[in-house]
């Protein structure tokens, strides 16, 4: 059995990288083990090191998925914030027989600059393929939409909206952010319970997601995600207007003013999604 390394981190999902996988597979036994470095965005706005770490594991879980529907078995984790350091850890772990490198190209690679796959050759003493993946030409192959919700995470109406989504436009990623309420320290655990449900449904469902627990703010955990992610629009989830803080505070205008892409607004009634609950 083969070994193949592959180290990727926002590249992951480019055509270019996911056709030399799919190539991998078709010469015979082979088994691949995936490295997302947690690197911080090299320029705009300051991220927060939990979510880089959680958008790490959001790649991973999706690119587990994606391979998934096509046959392909693939491990993988988050690794050291270094991308030279978090292959050679996966090199000493467990030795691969090549590594795939995929990274955006010289101009705008941070990765290159660092001289990165000379390195890793000369350290490793292993074949490296080196993938360049162009996202601002050549975009993605499938359409990624981002879902922003808290107390509506698992609404009926956010998930038929979703369902409709992935049913009309194409081969569809959701990436969903369930922002931390303000209060004590079981904050964050109840952020991860409703994001689990959330993403137990999805699956059910077929749509393809995975997600993290974001800022309490609803608007500096969009405004995050949008910087860590790739996405073509965004879906945001609130209770009604009289019931809704979010609404209060014109998170929908704020989000829509600092991104180009859309940005829809469900609106869950939760008193619907707890009788189809019980139902």
């Amino acid at each position: 059995m083969t070994e193949v390394l592959v180290v990727a981190n926002r590249t992951l999902g480019g055509e270019k990288l996911l056709d030399a996988v799919r190539a991998r597979a078709a010469s015979g036994a082979v088994r691949f083990r995936l490295v997302v470095p947690r690197s911080t965005p090299s320029a705009g706005l300051v991220i927060y090191d939990e979510a880089v770490s959680e958008s790490a594991q959001v790649r991973v879980d999706l690119a587990i998925s994606v391979l998934a529907e096509e046959g392909i078995s693939l491990t993988g984790e988050a690794g050291d914030p270094d991308p030279f350091l978090a292959t050679m850890d996966a090199v000493a772990e467990r030795r691969p027989d090549e590594i795939i490198v995929s990274t955006h190209p010289a101009l705008s690679s941070g990765w290159l600059r660092r001289d990165l796959i000379e390195r890793i050759r000369n350290a490793s003493g292993l074949p490296v393929e080196h993938v360049v993946v162009d996202l601002e030409q050549e975009g993605l192959p499938f359409r990624v939409t981002l879902v922003v919700a808290s107390k509506t995470a698992g609404g009926e109406e956010l998930l038929e909206h979703l369902k409709r989504k992935a049913a009309h436009e194409g081969k569809h990623l959701f990436i969903v952010v369930v922002p931390q309420q303000h209060g004590g320290g079981g904050a964050a655990g109840q952020a991860r319970a409703r994001l689990a449900a959330t993403l137990a449904r999805m699956h059910r469902d077929r749509m393809l997601s995975s997600g993290m627990i974001g800022d309490p703010d609803p608007y500096t955990a969009c405004v995050n995600a949008l910087e860590l992610f790739r996405v073509d629009d965004v879906v945001i989830s609130t209770l009604p207007d009289e019931r809704s803080g979010w609404l209060r505070a014109n998170l929908i205008e704020r989000v829509q003013g600092a991104t180009a892409v859309p940005v829809e607004h469900v609106v869950v009634d939760l008193a619907s999604t707890t009788a189809a609950s019980a139902a």
